[in-house]
């Protein structure tokens, strides 16, 4: 299968790997993305699957929280960054984050159908189509997420935007101290970018599949070593990185002495309250989407015929 500079291009876009391993790892298993990635990661070429790491699209998200207890996060995309700044766009995306804080819709289809509350014979795609006219560039409400709970939520918006977190609790004490302690868990989500809350959260898939991952890393490694003493490394391995991906055993950026969970327990014991962090949702502006980048494709096959 001939590799063209538009799968190393996206090779390259979902690992970080260097252009040339990316061409090496497409060539090696005849053109299959997944195995490719498989391929970079088994070599210590990847660090992780992640299209993250290259934020493209423009735009804001935004949150709302409302007393205490219910609150939508949204995300809705520009072409520019200087329409995400804008104060027409902006009071377009307030709008449509109260629309998702009272909405039933079950997925973005079903919320962009229904009636738009600032004007009911719309749509919210009317509204949608009626705001990229005013502002002269596409827009995309691309997601949002509605929670509701009994015990407490708080947001955190970070960079005017860039980045949002809803961070919910169940807790039995709801005041300034447990509040705050929820924000400063929002910006710990925001700033280290966990995939879990806690280890109970963690499926045998994932931990099969990165032992896997890691048993390759570690045979590339130390090809000499006895399989006693390779299954140990990777023990040690996988329990690193789980206290990288899980927000409770991550070490909490305000105080190192202390992990994420210390420092609820600690703030839980001072209130006299029974907290416990039950689920987080992070939202990235243009996370995982790409900005066009011009010339790169250019680049790409310049280097691949050297």
């Amino acid at each position: 299968m001939a590799i063209t500079a538009g799968m190393v291009k996206e090779l390259r876009e979902i690992t970080g790997a260097g252009m040339m391993d990316c061409k090496k790892a497409l060539t090696e298993t005849n053109g299959d993305m997944d195995a490719a990635v498989e391929f970079l990661r088994k070599n210590g070429q990847a660090k992780a699957e992640k299209k993250a790491g290259r934020i493209a699209a423009e735009g804001i998200v935004k949150t709302v929280v409302k007393d205490d207890k219910a609150a939508a996060i949204v995300e809705v995309n520009s072409e520019t960054d200087f329409v995400a700044k804008n104060e027409e766009f902006q009071g377009f995306v307030e709008a449509v984050v109260n629309q998702a804080a009272e909405t039933e819709a079950a997925d973005i289809d079903a919320f962009l159908a229904e009636p738009w509350k600032a004007d009911t014979a719309k749509t919210v795609k009317d509204a949608l189509v009626a705001e990229i006219a005013v502002i002269g560039e596409n827009l995309n409400i691309r997601r949002f997420e509605k929670v509701v709970t009994d015990g407490c939520v708080v947001s955190y918006i970070h960079g005017g935007g860039r980045i949002g977190v809803l961070v919910e609790a169940d807790t039995d004490v709801i005041n300034d101290e447990i509040k705050t302690c929820l924000k400063n868990v929002a910006m710990q989500v925001a700033a280290m970018y966990p995939k879990y809350v806690s280890r109970a959260e963690v499926s045998q898939e994932y931990m099969d599949h990165e032992k896997e991952i890691l048993l390759a890393q570690a045979k590339k490694e130390n090809p000499e070593k006895p399989d006693n003493i390779i299954e140990k490394m990777i023990i040690g391995r996988l329990n690193k990185e789980l206290k990288e991906v899980c927000l409770l055993d991550q070490a909490y950026v305000q105080d190192s002495d202390l992990t994420v969970a210390k420092y609820v327990e600690k703030v839980a014991k001072e209130n006299n309250a029974n907290l416990t962090v039950k689920r987080f949702i992070r939202f990235e502006t243009g996370e995982g989407l790409e900005k066009k980048q011009e010339n790169f494709a250019e680049e790409v096959a310049a280097q691949m015929g050297n």
